[in-house]
């Protein structure tokens, strides 16, 4: 198990150092096209391999929680506050599109903003037609009602485990855990498939979320989004720290 834990960390640190190089490209992608750099062609490829990094992630990831799933729910590489936020494995689908909803209304210059927000690219993502809104709107309503089923599915394997497998076993061969192996593997692999449609609820909304967003608008929202996630990084940190002190 150590082995597949060392693993583990080790795509969770790939994944991070990733998602810096990606935000720099973002970043600079937006840089040109306000210099009047405008290059269609570049942007879609950016967007397309982004697409592709997160789906090769994700299938790292579900191969590892094939072999030992448990690290995944509290990553070791996550600071407390960012496993406090978690769902199932990542990031909560709708937090995709509340996301825009908080971008829209984003104020790059508001006095009170947080150092850490300071460079969020929002111009575009404040000129959202009627139509793309009524889109996004529609949007989060289906994946809200999939992240339900999802989380419901997972609190009945929650509740299985101990009500079902493991009492039984306990009572058939008294207090020995290690009686238990068989009823954990079995629960282990339900819990790597919730991970998997969890995965591709995560995959399949930010697909619709840059289909419904211009070109532009796309490039502008990942590198926000992924800002987003360094912020709660460096949020997470700076509180272990002080609670080290």
């Amino acid at each position: 198990m150590a082995t597949n834990l060392n693993d583990t960390e080790h795509v969770q640190c790939a994944w991070k150092s990733l998602q810096h190089e990606e935000l720099t490209e973002l970043e600079d992608a937006v840089a040109q096209v306000n210099d009047g750099e405008k290059d269609e062609e570049k942007l879609t490829q950016l967007i397309e391999k982004i697409i592709q990094h997160f789906q090769e992630h994700s299938n790292n990831r579900l191969h590892l929680a094939r072999k030992d799933v448990s690290p995944f729910f509290a990553p070791a590489t996550c600071s407390p506050l960012e496993n406090s936020v978690l769902w199932i494995a990542g990031c909560r689908p709708s937090s995709f599109i509340r996301l825009i909803y908080a971008l829209t209304k984003f104020e790059p210059d508001s006095h009170e903003t947080d150092p850490c927000l300071e460079g969020i690219v929002s111009r575009k993502l404040r000129e959202l037609s009627g139509k793309q809104l009524s889109m996004i709107n529609d949007l989060q309503d289906k994946t809200i009602g999939e992240e339900r089923r999802i989380t419901n599915k997972l609190a009945s394997l929650q509740e299985d485990i101990v009500d079902q497998p493991l009492a039984g076993k306990m009572k058939k061969e008294g207090h020995d855990c290690e009686k238990a192996d068989e009823a954990l593997d079995e629960h282990s692999k339900h819990m790597a498939d919730v991970i998997e449609e969890a995965d591709e609820l995560r995959m399949k909304t930010l697909k619709e979320i840059l289909n419904i967003l211009e070109q532009l608008q796309a490039v502008e929202y990942l590198a926000a989004a992924k800002k987003m996630r360094f912020c709660v990084q460096q949020w997470g940190e700076k509180r272990d720290q002080q609670h080290k002190e």
